[in-house]
């Protein structure tokens, strides 16, 4: 288990968002096995060109300073959150949502519904379901959960 030190977050810059994307790839292909090929390469330039820039970029870098995790937020609101799979369940993801709930005030994330493991992450680390769609923004056929943080939620690591 790799120990990650709190002041090893910090801003990702758009100098760096091809390793970002890089890391997003590994993670979507590790995680989203709902996903078809087709639609990661759909996604792939829209994360590089559009979504990063859409975001407050936080990330977690290894000891030879690549990325291994990222937090994207807007308005109050997770937008991404993707660890490199040989990184994954080493507290690398919550670290970056307690940042985020301390240090960028979230209190929402959206989550696709077939995505179970991001699901049980979000509730145990706080959030409660309050609505679901049935496209994503994109109006694909990828059903969305609506969370928000709990107001019982003490959310510490």
């Amino acid at each position: 288990m790799v120990l990650i030190m709190i002041n090893q977050i910090d801003e990702i810059v758009e100098s760096e968002y091809t390793e970002v994307v890089e890391v997003w790839e590994a993670s979507v292909r590790a995680t989203h096995d709902f996903l078809r090929e087709a639609d990661i390469i759909y996604f792939k330039p829209l994360i590089l060109h559009e979504y990063l820039k859409a975001v407050e970029l936080r990330g977690v870098r290894n000891e030879q300073k690549k990325i291994i995790g990222f937090i994207g937020v807007a308005d109050q609101k997770i937008e991404m959150l993707f660890i490199h799979p040989n990184e994954r369940s080493q507290g690398i993801g919550r670290l970056l949502v307690d940042h985020a709930l301390h240090k960028m005030q979230v209190t929402k994330v959206d989550v696709n519904e077939q995505n179970k493991q991001a699901v049980g992450f979000y509730e145990r680390v706080g959030f409660k379901i309050i609505s679901r769609s049935e496209l994503d923004g994109l109006g694909m056929p990828y059903p969305i959960l609506h969370m928000e943080l709990s107001s019982s939620s003490q959310f510490i690591i």
